[in-house]
């Protein structure tokens, strides 16, 4: 476990780890000392043809937790199924103490349609869970997916990016007052939490809820792959699979960490007027009060509406597509106390500090891959 300063800490919450090596269960069985890559079953095409869910399961060759990782629960969300790709390429049972359970594309009928609902009748999987069976398409998968792998395990990650026309910015979102939540945010490393108890029927509130601590990762934008926040993301699981004793390694530590509670100043900016916006912060997502955020102009450039920060924070999310209605989002605002302001400032003049405007749209040079 990890304190404030990165160091270990004690707690009430811990994860009971059997004496032996154990097999993992599903619909079938994967031993000790076995990585299975399977597709597994969880609905049907209007053809009768089975829908089935890549998953990977790396049991390990020693005794210890269960970890899952899912991505695409949001079908256009692709930077997370990079992710789990090279999870499971990664590591081998020889590497895990426990078992490492990969859930590559939750929501493959979304995935097939590059959208983020399960077609048709638009059902978000990730309001559906743990599910139900005889209930809609999208609870019957949730109740698939969870009753095989998902409720085997100790702790998750789920990997989300932005939906389309919008990035995020690097950072979790999780209940930090649930039982072993905080251990697990904090072993993740990511600077920022969003702290709360998640929408009802989504994954990290039904898996926390049943006593799996689990952590949502929001990391860039849709229908691309961002190698700086895979790589990111990568290391975050590292550390996560080190502090549980899965693997050998250090636990990182972010060296500025902010959780931002339902209490503190965060702010949807919305637009109050239609037009054309154009971004003027940055190019760092840190934005002092007052500072010009972007403005909202007409098509004949007579009206200019300026959208400035009415306090100091980071941006944490913030609108791609230049055109706005009112009430469109333009970006997400979290505060920052000053002296995170000034570690920031300081990750900046020392270029550790990643910055999307500064890069043309990348979070840093030669990012991007479309």
């Amino acid at each position: 476990m990890t304190t404030d300063d990165g160091a270990p800490e004690t707690g009430a919450f811990e994860i009971e780890t059997p004496d032996e090596p154990r097999p993992f269960r599903y619909d079938g069985e994967v031993r000790p000392g076995e990585k299975r890559h399977v597709r597994y079953e969880v609905s049907e095409t209007y053809l009768g043809d089975p829908v089935e869910v890549p998953v990977t399961v790396i049991n390990g060759t020693e005794p210890g937790p269960r970890v899952f990782c899912t991505a695409a629960i949001h079908g256009d969300e692709l930077n997370g199924v990079k992710v789990c790709q090279e999870l499971a390429r990664r590591y081998d049972p020889s590497d895990i103490a426990g078992t490492l359970v990969i859930l590559h594309v939750a929501n493959v009928p979304a995935y097939h349609a590059q959208q983020r609902y399960v077609p048709i009748y638009d059902l978000d999987l990730n309001r559906s869970f743990p599910g139900k069976a005889g209930a809609n398409t999208a609870e019957r998968t949730a109740a698939e997916l969870w009753d095989a792998f998902l409720s085997k395990c100790d702790v998750g990650l789920d990997f989300h990016t932005s939906t389309r026309n919008r990035t995020t910015m690097y950072h979790t979102r999780a209940d930090v007052t649930a039982p072993g939540v905080e251990r697990l945010t904090r072993a993740f490393g990511a600077n920022v939490v969003l702290a709360g108890g998640g929408d009802e029927g989504s994954l990290r509130a039904a898996a926390t809820r049943a006593g799996i601590p689990t952590v949502t990762v929001e990391m860039g934008k849709a229908h691309r792959f961002q190698p700086v926040l895979i790589e990111k993301a990568l290391d975050g699981v590292a550390s996560v699979l080190a502090e549980y004793g899965l693997v050998e390694g250090a636990v990182s530590w972010p060296g500025w960490y902010r959780v931002v509670s339902p209490e503190d100043q965060k702010k949807w900016l919305r637009a109050d007027e239609g037009g054309l916006v154009e971004m003027q912060w940055g190019p760092y997502p840190l934005v002092r009060e007052g500072e010009t955020i972007c403005t909202v102009t007409d098509h004949f450039s007579r009206e200019e509406h300026v959208v400035a920060a009415p306090f100091t924070g980071l941006l944490v999310g913030v609108l791609e597509n230049p055109v706005a209605l009112p009430g469109h989002p333009l970006g997400h605002l979290v505060s920052v106390d000053e002296a995170t302001a000034r570690e920031i400032e300081a990750e900046i003049r020392s270029g550790e500090f990643d910055g999307y405007r500064a890069n043309g749209g990348a979070w840093r040079a030669g990012d991007e891959q479309n």
